[in-house]
């Protein structure tokens, strides 16, 4: 059983408006250094990989230094990125946000555990109760089970199945998990993310 772990690290973080790489933020250290080592350390990966883009040169060197892997990609948005980078690749992968600063090897062994390889795309959901409990709010919704939820930016996905991302039979889980719930999508969040 063989899975990749891929880091989205190439948006713009425009929603922040700050004056730097949103995920060079520092929580300890900066959030996508955090993720990439959460995803290290539950050892349920074969390579991790983050995809980055002309978007974030900063964030891409600080991976370089580090010794993390970089796939570029165009930076014309988050699904087309996705779709080139799954084109080159024929294992099960998880994609991660690179904007979770809670993130945890076990929440990641949780969410693997889930993994269900007839499923070409599995989305993580948190149920928006939950996420308004945390104080936070999102702008992406999905009805699932009768109840609103949000997208954590989590996926499992099978990608020896997919050609393309149009047209995906999409199947959801719901975790409740503030460590997934938590993602820095603006300002307030980040100041929120002291008291988390």
């Amino acid at each position: 059983f063989n899975m990749i772990g891929l880091v989205m690290a190439g948006g713009k973080g425009t929603r922040m408006n700050l004056d730097d790489e949103k995920l060079l933020l520092k929580f300890k250290k900066p959030v996508i250094l955090h993720v990439i080592d959460s995803l290290k350390n539950s050892n349920s990966f074969s390579k991790i990989l983050a995809i980055t883009s002309c978007n974030s040169p900063k964030t891409k060197k600080l991976l370089e230094e580090n010794d993390i892997e970089t796939f570029d990609t165009s930076g014309i948005g988050y699904v087309e990125d996705l779709n080139s980078t799954l084109k080159t690749i024929h294992d099960s992968v998880l994609i991660t946000s690179g904007d979770l600063p809670l993130l945890d090897e076990e929440i990641i062994k949780k969410i693997i555990n889930q993994f269900n390889p007839k499923k070409t795309w599995t989305s993580i959901l948190v149920t928006n109760k939950f996420l308004t409990s945390l104080g936070l709010k999102s702008d992406f919704s999905v009805d699932f089970n009768d109840q609103r939820c949000h997208y954590t930016g989590i996926s499992l996905v099978n990608s020896e199945q997919i050609s393309s991302l149009e047209n995906l039979d999409e199947n959801y889980i719901i975790i409740d998990d503030k460590r997934i719930a938590f993602n820095l999508n603006s300002k307030m969040d980040y100041d929120l993310l002291s008291t988390a």
